[in-house]
């Protein structure tokens, strides 16, 4: 069985892991290891340690890459599930339970030529800010290319970033001054610095806009200066899921109203969580979004949308449309 391991390095190419992999609790002190959970966080050992690692160069093809014609059937989401969803996180809003949550909702297809392993073809070549990663066991796995870092580590200091507000690349002018952009923005922005003040002394940098090409988010860089020597394992925990893919505020109670959320829309249990490499005593983590999944023939292609009291119903059904037709163009869909 073939297992798998893709990581984007920060300056391009690849680090890959091939199995078996050795499972762990806790990191090793020295060499390579991914980091790999769900959006719950339910794996006790989440760190897998690869019998092989093998570095690519910048634009280098993954060998495990399948070539030939990949097609998708695709049956995109109803919106009467997606309507019933919003109307209770709206309801929620509404008698103040929370301020917002982040439903996501997923497409179907079935493949009708190609395999799971023909994804991997779109993960080398990539260009910043996008970061390739992929996780492969088997005929299962999952891969994607995401902007969303959830932190790097390396020695006492903490790089971060928040990054919510989406429209089309056309929209950017009005994007830049869209009130109820900004306003989901600055609730993740506001809400993370919140949460890293308790580990040490922070710094924002302004907000930017980010271009993917199709589609622009707003951004804003954050640094921590930690002030105690904490664990990976407990930064993970600290800073996952980010205010941009979880509930605000961040309870027990309102985690397992998301998740039940997220399971009743199909939502796979990896879109959002936290996949990572330890490499020589650096760790980075990226947030696993813009994806794909694959179980057989059958592949999920997630999207989710923050829900605020000024969002519309409307609005969001159309964002979670245009992340999905974003992540089909890169993977050549």
């Amino acid at each position: 069985m073939m297992e798998l391991a893709v990581f984007g390095a920060p300056g391009g190419g690849l680090v890959v892991g091939e199995g078996p992999f050795e499972a762990r609790s806790t990191p090793p002190s020295e060499g390579v290891a991914f980091y790999r959970n769900d959006f719950a966080l339910s794996s006790s050992e989440p760190w897998r340690i690869p019998a092989v690692v093998r570095e690519l160069a910048p634009g280098e093809e993954l060998p495990q890459a399948t070539k030939g014609v990949l097609a998708v059937a695709w049956e995109e989401p109803g919106v009467d599930p997606f309507a019933e969803v919003y109307g209770e996180v709206s309801q929620a809003i509404r008698s103040g339970s929370i301020e917002k949550s982040v439903p996501v909702i997923a497409a179907r297809g079935q493949l009708k030529a190609g395999k799971g392993t023909h994804f991997l073809r779109s993960l080398s070549g990539v260009a910043a800010p996008l970061r390739p990663y992929a996780w492969i066991a088997g005929d299962e796995g999952f891969a994607g290319l995401s902007p969303e870092l959830l932190f790097r580590r390396e020695g006492g200091t903490l790089h971060t970033m928040a990054l919510a507000g989406t429209a089309r690349s056309e929209e950017r002018e009005a994007f830049g001054v869209d009130e109820k952009e900004i306003r989901e923005h600055e609730f993740v922005a506001q809400t993370l610095l919140a949460k890293l003040s308790d580990l040490g002394f922070t710094t924002r940098h302004p907000r930017e806009i980010m271009d993917l090409a199709r589609l622009v988010h707003f951004h804003s860089g954050i640094d921590v200066e930690l002030k105690v020597a904490e664990s990976t394992n407990r930064l993970v925990q600290v800073l996952h899921p980010t205010p941009a893919l979880g509930p605000l505020p961040r309870t027990e109670e309102t985690m397992s109203q998301l998740i039940e959320w997220r399971t009743r829309l199909n939502c796979p249990p990896w879109f959002g969580a936290p996949f990572g490499l330890m490499r020589d005593g650096v760790f980075e983590a990226l947030v696993a979004i813009r994806m794909v999944v694959w179980s057989g023939q059958e592949v999920l292609l997630p999207s989710g949308c923050g829900v605020i009291e000024e969002s519309r119903f409307v609005n969001e059904w159309r964002e979670l449309r245009l992340k999905r037709e974003a992540v089909r163009a890169a993977f050549d869909l």
